[in-house]
């Protein structure tokens, strides 16, 4: 892999790498990295992989290649603008912040007065930290503080008005990390940071010639929701009390009365995606929102250097130009948009999302430098090309002509493991269709025969929390072993519990799926419920799936397929974390075997494990572990 990453930068052909657990690929990309001329840029999709990155594999290779090099190579971690502390914001937190800030949560909900109090001490906390750090980055600060209290210290980008204009820029904990990522030989940012750097025109990200895009199986996921756009009765309300005191009453009055009419009108309308274009009542909600937020931001000019509060208004300026540059997409109806609309218990909202990123990345990502994209789960059916067209790096129906389709080569690298020796695929093909959204009688007592089997150590992954709460439920009433369920502790706790007590389970739903690693015999069966294709209810994957059936081909094929097949490699990769691990994956949907079109594709995508059907064979692999 690092020869390919070599050759890669030195002919400028991006690169597809599959890399399993277990092959080092991070020092695969950051070796050749340190010989690149200029600045490295890494990017990754979860916290841990960056903590891993800079915390351990970065700071051991510096150490390594020192004598090599005559230098020791420098790396730095760049975060978007509102993981820092805002001085200005905090500055002006007593006197200037509205105090309603205090009494109005995000969800809309109320706050008691003993809450704000305790949200009003965290602030000065924060103050008096902010003042004695050297980063202000929120991931030092130590105890931590509620998002809520985080808000009103940090500034989104869209709201900043630029280290010229602000009284503190010359302190401004974020352009000291953009100052210190510029001098670095390798940036390790995360995918959103990458995705709002391509949508703003790349000028966030420091110029680099290598772009390593770790986990980039998430990639196209994070850019659209960084391209995703959303307004509610409640954000419309947060919106006006920020103006109230630099616009007429009138304005105000405006801003407001369309929040109600949004308000009024999501609540007529079905939750879901909207297929046959905006409801009236929204369409007109829209429309006085559009025309309000104009008048508004008409009312209170440019920011100015001279401006009495300058941080302020350019809070509030770019507040309403987002709301009207969505309102405005919203009525467009786009075919190359999808529109939602969101309804629960404390949230309300009408979402819009792109209906496919592929034109975007192709565009945007591969200009003027190298991408070596590489993760464990990229050839999916034995094949890179459903995920070279998800990345742009292929051709695809899009509103966006693509320049010219870059050129790409790609490598799968396999694994150091012998998963044929270390691992059995066992797929429950006797167990009826799936159905409901919960765990079946027969995929239950499935479960229990399975897990007393081996006596505990079993990962559940569930498609539903309500699987996973039966899951639960039944082996608690059936076993004696300690039965841990996602939700009912924070989830760190969860696992180091599991890691440790070889007479346990834990049962959890999708975000179990990946990013646990519990390596040696503490986890040695993983039990699937059910193939996880996207629900019919989620608006985004239906929308592209309905696009390729308008188009002629299979939705379900192109978009739902493949979706499970990620998802899929990444949960059944919870098993074997190390080359002496041994276990049994469990599947409880019979259609990974019986299902002729999509099954052995599905199988193809997975480690090549020992296969079976026959759950005899399976109880007594798993009594021969205990």
């Amino acid at each position: 892999m690092a020869t390919a990453v070599t050759e890669a930068v030195s002919n400028g052909e991006h690169l597809l790498v599959q890399a399993g657990t277990g092959t080092g690929k991070s020092l695969a990309y950051l070796v050749p990295a340190l010989l690149v001329d200029g600045p490295v840029v890494v990017s990754t999709a979860t916290l841990a992989l960056q903590s891993q990155l800079v915390d351990h594999d970065l700071p051991r290779l510096a150490d390594a290649v020192e004598p090599l090099l005559r230098r020791r190579p420098t790396f730095a971690v760049l975060k978007g603008r509102h993981h820092y502390a805002c001085l200005a914001r905090l500055d002006n937190f007593n006197e200037d912040e509205p105090a309603d800030a205090l009494f109005e949560p995000e969800d809309g909900g109320s706050k008691w007065l003993g809450e704000a109090g305790r949200l009003g001490k965290q602030v000065e906390r924060l103050r008096d930290w902010a003042l004695e750090s050297e980063t202000g980055d929120r991931d030092e600060l130590d105890p931590g503080v509620d998002d809520s209290a985080w808000r009103l210290a940090s500034m989104p980008a869209r709201e900043c008005v630029g280290a010229a204009r602000c009284p503190y820029g010359s302190e401004c904990f974020a352009e000291a990390s953009r100052a210190r990522a510029r001098e670095a030989d390798i940036v390790v940012t995360n995918h959103s940071l990458l995705a709002v750097d391509m949508l703003a025109g790349r000028h966030i990200v420091p110029p680099h010639k290598l772009l390593v895009i770790d986990e980039a199986h998430e990639l196209a996921d994070r850019v659209s929701s960084a391209a995703q756009a959303e307004l509610s009765p409640e954000a419309i309300e947060r919106a006006a009390r920020r103006v109230r005191t630099l616009v007429d009453p009138d304005d105000y009055d405006r801003l407001t009365e369309s929040g109600d009419a949004l308000a009024d009108g999501l609540t007529g309308a079905e939750p879901g995606r909207l297929t046959a274009g905006l409801p009236a009542a929204i369409q007109e909600a829209l429309t006085l929102l559009d025309a309000a937020c104009r008048r508004v931001l008409d009312r209170l000019g440019d920011v100015k250097a001279d401006d009495p509060d300058p941080v302020r208004k350019q809070q509030a300026r770019a507040v309403l130009s987002e709301m009207t540059e969505t309102a405005q997409r919203l009525l467009a109806s786009a075919d190359f948009d999808v529109a939602w609309i969101e309804r629960g218990d404390r949230r309300r909202a009408i979402v819009v999302a792109p209906l496919s990123v592929a034109g975007t990345l192709s565009n945007h990502l591969y200009e003027d430098r190298t991408v070596v994209a590489t993760s464990a789960t990229l050839a999916l059916g034995g094949r890179f090309d459903t995920v070279a067209r998800s990345l742009g790096l292929a051709e695809t129906p899009s509103t966006e002509d693509p320049k010219v389709t870059p050129s790409w080569t790609s490598l799968d690298v396999g694994s150091p493991f012998e998963y044929p020796k270390q691992g059995i695929l066992y797929v429950a093909a006797h167990l009826p269709r799936p159905s409901a959204s919960g765990l079946s009688d027969a995929a239950a007592e499935e479960l229990i025969a399975l897990v007393q089997a081996l006596g505990g150590r079993t990962l559940g992954l569930f498609s539903s929390r309500r699987a996973a709460e039966r899951a639960a439920e039944v082996l608690r009433a059936k076993t004696d072993l300690h039965v841990l369920l996602q939700g009912e502790e924070a989830l760190p706790l969860l696992v180091r519990k599991f890691r440790e007590d070889r007479n346990s389970c834990l049962m959890g739903v999708m975000s179990l799926w990946q990013g646990v690693d519990v390596p040696g015999d503490a986890c040695q069966l993983v039990v699937i419920d059910r193939l996880p294709f996207p629900r019919p209810d989620e608006p985004l994957a239906a929308a592209r799936a309905a696009a390729v059936d308008a188009a002629g081909g299979s939705g379900f094929a192109a978009v739902s397929v493949p979706i499970a097949a990620v998802r899929l490699a990444q949960g059944v990769g919870r098993l074997i974390r190390s080359a002496s691990d041994k276990g049994v994956v469990a599947v409880l949907d019979s259609r990974l075997e019986t299902a002729r079109g999509y099954g052995g594709y599905l199988r193809k995508t997975l480690p090549p494990f020992w296969y079976t059907t026959k759950a005899d064979v399976v109880h007594g692999a798993l009594r021969r572990l205990r």
